[in-house]
């Protein structure tokens, strides 16, 4: 059975769709790895909910030498660059040494790489701030502004910062029940 499932592991890889499969296919594998697929699957509908633009791809296979990485691992690539550009993951009770052990992303990048991607990269401009605000409009004003090829830089809940000091020179703000681009102050 186990060969099985594993034998299944290296055809899953692909688009979003890949994961109902995934689901067929290792349905008889034990509950943890039906809780880790369940886990991706929302971690997939929330990353195409916020940003639809942005091309998801799943393999399955992929395992990396980081034993304290505890759930799921991500790589971020760039049209036109063969190479990732940062990879990370999920580490539970990072800190636990020190007594404080909680759950945590990380992800690390390479500058040489970073700067070779952003030299292939056209300038596009300025950037828009966007709050942390947990509002369906405010996500679909980001996306629609991501469509049209703007930045939008999302603040993380809890983070005192203004556009301005995020390099940020325009800002989403709600008025009048709407959200519209501002200058950053």
């Amino acid at each position: 059975r186990h060969q099985r499932h594993l034998l299944a592991l290296i055809e899953l890889n692909g688009g979003i769709e890949i994961l109902a499969s995934a689901k067929d296919k290792l349905n008889s594998a034990g509950a943890e790895v039906k809780a880790a697929l369940n886990n991706l699957c929302e971690i997939a509908h929330s990353v195409s909910e916020k940003m639809a633009d942005i091309p998801l791809y799943f393999d399955l296979a992929e395992l990396r030498g980081y034993r304290y990485q505890t759930g799921v691992v991500f790589a971020a690539f760039v049209p036109g660059y063969g190479q990732e550009l940062a990879r990370g993951g999920r580490y539970d009770n990072i800190g636990k040494a020190f007594g404080r052990a909680r759950p945590a992303t990380g992800f690390s990048a390479d500058l040489k790489i970073l700067a070779q991607a952003s030299r292939a990269q056209p300038d596009v401009g300025g950037m828009i701030y966007a709050p942390a605000d947990d509002d369906a409009l405010l996500e679909s004003v980001i996306s629609d502004l991501r469509v049209q090829g703007e930045r939008v830089v999302r603040a993380l809940p809890g983070q005192a910062c203004t556009g301005k000091a995020m390099g940020c020179d325009r800002t989403l703000q709600q008025v009048d029940g709407r959200w519209e681009v501002t200058t950053s102050k």
